[in-house]
């Protein structure tokens, strides 16, 4: 697979997943924004939910992978 069709199946990955994260974050915190499940800390309900977490600990994970490969193309 070349690099251009992996960095682009990612980027899917990575938006299907935020949005997983978005929806998993709302049906705990019904107002919740993008900008607030990139920092969970701040919402007790959010940080201790196993659901959200796992599913945010996907995501990080696609993220550091992401990170991992534009770093490599750099070298």
């Amino acid at each position: 697979m070349p690099n251009s069709a992996i960095t682009k199946l990612l980027e899917e990955m990575v938006e299907l997943q935020q949005t997983k994260v978005l929806k998993v974050a709302r049906d705990i915190i019904p107002d919740a924004t993008p900008e607030d499940i990139r920092n969970p800390q701040d919402f007790p309900q959010l940080s201790t939910d196993s659901l959200f977490n796992y599913e945010d600990g996907i995501l990080t994970g696609y993220l550091s992978i992401q990170t991992a490969l534009r770093n490599r193309n750099k070298a």
